[in-house]
């Protein structure tokens, strides 16, 4: 089984519980970092708003240059309005890639169920055979 930058710890009370490593790489979600971080685009949106946010470049898309992570904000015919909303969008989503990821702890299958699932491919095997096509070998 590969381990995946995973490492397992173990509590003392019953089985080892699968936590993950930090070799996530993390990212700053402060503004003054973020500024320096990201490549800003403007651009003319489209919708309601009237002439002042189809003639002047007012939406605003964000990339933060480390991660890959895009966001726009079109909602505004103020293009500070929208730059301020991509920031809080992007703030946001940094902070759900910073969130480490539960990893599942394994369980044992009950020997019930084992024999539960033993029980329904018996029963499959038994159907497919019914659907086998009879020869002459087999009438006699």
């Amino acid at each position: 089984m590969p381990n995946h930058g995973r490492v397992r710890d173990f509590n003392g009370k019953g089985p080892g519980l699968m936590t993950e490593r930090s070799s996530r790489k993390r990212y700053a979600t402060d503004l003054e970092t973020l500024y320096g971080q990201v490549r800003a685009e403007y651009y003319r949106s489209r919708g309601p708003g009237g002439q002042r946010k189809n003639k002047k470049e007012t939406a605003v898309r964000l990339k933060h240059l480390p991660s890959g992570v895009t966001v726009t904000a079109t909602e505004s015919r103020y293009q500070a309005v929208n730059k301020r909303r991509a920031f809080q969008r992007l703030q946001e989503r940094l902070k759900q890639l910073n969130k480490p990821v539960k990893m599942r702890i394994p369980t044992v299958v009950s020997l019930g169920e084992k024999e539960r699932r033993r029980k329904e491919k018996r029963g499959l095997s038994q159907k497919k055979g019914w659907r086998r096509v009879i020869g002459k070998e087999d009438l006699e």
